[in-house]
């Protein structure tokens, strides 16, 4: 794995967004405007490389559907602060028939330099993962451009017909003669939650899938009926959701949702994809799960939930809320750190996991987004920050696998 400056393509900007990245900028605290597609610089691996972490990702996977039963088996749902028994025993039901749920992606975020050490596992959202258009979609059509000459280029990237052939795989579990609706939230201000759902929609589309378009805001409940209907006043039987199970089943809705949850027995209103047992996957609890699981797995972080133990003497530790996304309220705490360190526990729940600082490339901290495809490892994305949280100022930077790296 190595670092390379490089000259962006002349017009990368517009190229980018006719290829669906509607916001190749970000706005900055400072009101600048910073690209957040940035081919000013590549990531390069050998294809060594690239198979071993396609094996990492697999094993991961797996190991996280054994801690996800484990929970479920031993109703552990507390410890990820799920405490409403009606979630609860649906979630624990829709892990039982998750055979006839369709289910789609997750991202692995994984630390990773390429200097000898194991990939570890920093978490995995698989309920509401972004930076998935850029990494299927531009990042490949950068690699083919800038590397039309070299022999034997390649890049791990398999997104886009993984996406389609999940679709077409999964079609017979959706209800007949109803379109799956795509929905995401208004109050996303950037639009990428609105680019990963149109994406995912055209994949659907590809599929053969009859789709509609709604946002979270316009879904409409019939009280006479007992059901959710979009603007046409029509049923929504199945939904595609950018908008994570907790919101949804804790806003004022949330309770036509859970007596309503078609959960893969065809007795309720409303199929929601991702299923909700994927709670179980996205849910920072997770971590310490597996590590009681699978304790000093090269491919793990110590975690735990009471508090930091030995982690807040050894080499430090960051601390995690169970719900948080896009590096929302974590705080990073090194061994010894001075002033006098935080307090070890925080008031609301999270999950204390050993400080890995991110690898730093010329002062850039770099994670690995590690994509799954229906049970199957399917590509990766980088990020770039400049500090150790990776947060929504972050970077996405292409990659390309080369035969010496």
């Amino acid at each position: 794995m190595r670092r390379h400056r490089t000259t962006p393509r002349p017009g990368w900007q517009n190229t980018v967004e006719e290829q669906g990245l509607i916001y190749p900028l970000t706005r900055h605290p400072d009101g600048s405007l910073r690209p957040y597609w940035d081919e000013s610089a590549y990531y390069s691996f050998t294809l060594p490389e690239i198979e071993a972490l396609e094996g990492v990702v697999e094993e991961l996977h797996t190991m996280c559907l054994a801690a996800a039963a484990h929970i479920v088996e031993h109703d552990r749902f507390a410890d990820l602060g799920l405490t409403d028994p009606r979630l609860t025993a649906l979630i624990g039901e829709s892990w039982h028939r998750r055979d006839e749920l369709p289910s789609l992606y997750g991202r692995f975020d994984l630390r990773y330099d390429g200097r000898g050490g194991p990939a570890k596992m920093l978490e995995y959202n698989a309920d509401t993962p972004t930076s998935l258009v850029e990494a299927a979609g531009p990042q490949w059509f950068w690699m083919e451009e800038r590397f039309a000459g070299v022999p034997d280029a390649d890049q791990w990237n398999s997104l886009h017909e993984r996406l389609v052939d999940t679709w077409r795989r999964q079609a017979d579990l959706l209800p007949p003669g109803a379109p799956v609706h795509f929905a995401h939230s208004i109050g996303d201000e950037l639009g990428e939650d609105l680019m990963t759902v149109a994406y995912l929609r055209e994949t659907a589309e590809q599929a053969g899938i009859a789709t509609d378009v709604i946002s979270m805001e316009d879904i409409g409940w019939d009280g006479l009926s007992g059901r959710f209907v979009d603007k046409k006043l029509r049923f929504i039987r199945a939904c595609f959701k950018l908008y994570p199970w907790e919101w949804l089943a804790g806003d004022d809705f949330g309770p036509h949702v859970l007596d309503t949850l078609d959960n893969g027995g065809g007795t309720g209103s409303t199929l929601w994809i991702e299923p909700a047992w994927k709670m179980l996957l996205s849910n920072k609890a997770l971590l310490a799960v597996l590590w009681e699981l699978f304790p000093g797995h090269p491919n793990l972080l110590p975690a735990y939930l009471d508090g930091p133990r030995e982690l807040a003497r050894e080499g430090g530790w960051a601390a995690k809320p169970l719900f948080g996304r896009e590096g929302a309220g974590v705080t990073l705490h090194p061994a010894g750190e001075t002033p006098a360190p935080a307090p070890a526990t925080r008031d609301e729940p999270c999950c204390y996991q050993e400080l890995a600082p991110l690898p730093d490339f010329d002062g850039n901290h770099v994670v690995l987004g590690a994509w799954v495809v229906d049970g199957e490892p399917a590509g990766l994305g980088i990020r770039e920050s400049s500090g150790l949280v990776t947060d929504g100022y972050a970077r996405f930077v292409p990659h390309v696998i080369l035969p010496e790296g």
